[in-house]
């Protein structure tokens, strides 16, 4: 496979529920109530229960993983959160779109420039992963 600047990479869209808060929160340990409790995230000014920002991070990083075919070759994956992703209290949870670019290719590594949206509106800010290509 041939990987040129500007190339993208497919799309990805994912569904978070509540139960994958759950989940979630039992493999990283981290149990902060404004990831399950509506009146705990109300409190301290959030529009409502929000996924982790580990987690949405996770999400956006399967669209290098899924195109390269092997998370092992991943060199480096780094992102700011700028917006949470607020997921509501019912079976269709929140949809997170992701998709990436190609912005470099230098000897056999590629950094791809990825996008993580939720509502239409970015989540993650300077998301950019490194990646060996064989």
């Amino acid at each position: 496979m041939t990987t040129r600047v500007g190339d993208e990479l497919p799309q990805l869209s994912v569904r978070v529920t509540r139960g994958d808060l759950v989940r979630y929160a039992g493999a990283s340990l981290d149990f902060n109530p404004i990831h399950y409790s509506d009146r705990v995230a109300s409190e301290v000014g959030l529009p409502g229960v929000i996924a982790h920002g580990m987690l949405t991070m996770g999400i956006a990083g399967r669209v290098v993983t899924e195109w390269v075919g092997d998370p092992g070759r991943v060199l480096s994956y780094a992102t700011r959160f700028t917006r949470p992703v607020v997921v509501p209290d019912d079976e269709d949870g929140a949809l997170v779109e992701c998709s990436g670019t190609v912005t470099a290719v230098e000897d056999d590594v590629a950094t791809v420039s990825i996008t993580a949206k939720f509502e239409g509106r970015p989540v993650l800010g300077k998301a950019t992963a490194t990646v060996r290509l064989t």
